[in-house]
């Protein structure tokens, strides 16, 4: 199985890590552990990324259910109890046999996360799939949370649709501490958490969103995928009041001095659903690997 494709190799050689990335290349495995499988049934919150078959746009989603509700229930295969909801962009993908996708739990009760990719298969309760990359991430940059409970009056509000960011998705954008971006290459797909203190991120337009890339655990799967396919799809979710935010659109890097890496994302659609996610967890404490400033 190879780790890498040319994209990350690409970055991996300009920032000079290539070693230190086929060293953590060496734990990605295609078999879900059992301590891996603990893990997951833990976890109430599943994020997963995905390309629209029908109009190939790149989106992440959050999935959520009382723990148990995503399970190993074999050595390769990751089942789902549950799905989206018929307006979240990845409703058709989610339905559709075969499609690669890509996912994360992360818990910030422990400060762990873990990625399992693959095909989907379609089933009566909601999906499996069959996994074709599994690892677990450092906690950097993951904020603490301590608890959660369930708000069980929340309901999924309407959908709102729009092809840039209004005033205040500009400021919930800039508030955040964390959100995830999925990816595509060749038909792969992946999915990554990014954390740092609120104003880590910048909305600099109604269309473009601005990041410091900062250093991690140097295998560069998302640049590497967005130096050969610009697509990509942001996730935020509002860790008190279940707001979700997707976007799509086009990402590229920049490389500065000494490989410092900028992230600038070009909005293409909006969807924005309130009270989405059942959740509502405790205050953060940030993590100790953020930089002390925002950049």
């Amino acid at each position: 199985m190879e780790v890498y494709h040319a994209g990350s190799r690409a970055v991996q050689d300009l920032v000079g890590v290539r070693e230190d990335a086929d060293h953590v290349g060496r734990a990605v495995g295609e078999g879900i552990k059992p301590v891996a499988a603990a893990f997951l049934e833990l976890q109430p919150l599943l994020v997963l990324g995905a390309a629209d078959p029908a109009t190939g746009a790149v989106w992440a989603s959050p999935l959520t259910g009382a723990p148990g509700f995503v399970r190993a229930t074999g050595p390769r295969q990751m089942s789902v109890t549950g799905g989206v909801p018929p307006t979240d962009p990845l409703a058709t993908a989610l339905a559709t046999e075969g499609t690669q996708v890509a996912t994360i739990a992360l818990d910030p009760r422990t400060r762990r996360r873990m990625r399992l990719n693959g095909r989907l298969r379609p089933t009566a309760r909601g999906f499996a799939v069959t996994a074709e990359r599994v690892f677990s991430n450092c906690p950097r940059y993951i904020q603490r949370r301590q608890s959660y409970e369930v708000v069980a009056d929340r309901s999924p509000g309407q959908a709102r649709r729009g092809s840039e960011l209004t005033d205040v998705q500009r400021e919930f954008v800039e508030s955040v501490d964390t959100f995830f971006i999925a990816t595509v290459h060749g038909g792969e797909v992946e999915v990554s958490h990014k954390g740092g203190n609120p104003g880590f991120l910048q909305a600099s337009s109604p269309h473009e969103l601005t990041w410091r890339d900062y250093p991690g655990n140097a295998m560069f799967l998302t640049l590497g995928n967005i130096a050969l396919d610009p697509r990509a799809g942001l996730l935020f979710v509002d860790w008190s009041t279940g707001t979700v935010l997707q976007l799509t659109g086009e990402a590229r890097t920049e490389f500065g001095e000494d490989a410092e890496r900028r992230v600038r994302f070009t909005v293409r659609e909006v969807v924005e659903t309130p009270a989405a996610v059942p959740l509502r967890w405790s205050a953060p404490e940030y993590s100790p690997a953020n930089p002390a400033s925002a950049d």
